[in-house]
């Protein structure tokens, strides 16, 4: 049980490390709107509904499969090989958040949430880690 928590802690790591990748992927709306606070730092909402942080949750299980998958991929193959593969992995990393409900970049701000909000990212583990027990 300790060890399911490890690797979902590790995964949630990894993943929220990467939440720059993710959110490359796709244009974000936002960022074409006026800031609503020059002045206040930028924290995302950390009022994130349970539905989503499931969804999320999920998300995270495969994305974090699929980047291991594509990293491996990547750091094998020949250097004429490799920005398909990388086009690949965009898709498919996006598809893993899209299946689920969330847009990138919703995914994107619920990991920035996670990253900053202990608690948040605790309600995270706490799904990986009944998921993974089913």
């Amino acid at each position: 049980m300790w060890n399911q928590a490890r690797i979902a802690a590790a995964a949630l790591a990894v993943v929220l490390a990467a939440a720059p990748f993710a959110s490359a992927q796709t244009e974000s709306p936002a960022k074409a709107q006026p800031d609503q606070g020059a002045n206040a730092p930028a924290k995302p909402d950390a009022n994130v509904p349970d539905e989503k942080l499931d969804k999320a949750a999920a998300a995270i299980g495969q994305v974090f499969a699929l980047k291991q998958t594509y990293t491996q991929r990547l750091q094998s193959a020949p250097e004429g090989e490799r920005q398909q593969i990388a086009d690949e992995a965009k898709t498919a990393l996006t598809k893993a958040v899209t299946d689920q409900g969330l847009s990138v970049e919703e995914y994107s701000k619920i990991l920035q949430v996670a990253e900053n909000d202990t608690a948040v990212r605790d309600k995270i583990l706490k799904r990986m880690h009944s998921k993974g027990a089913d």
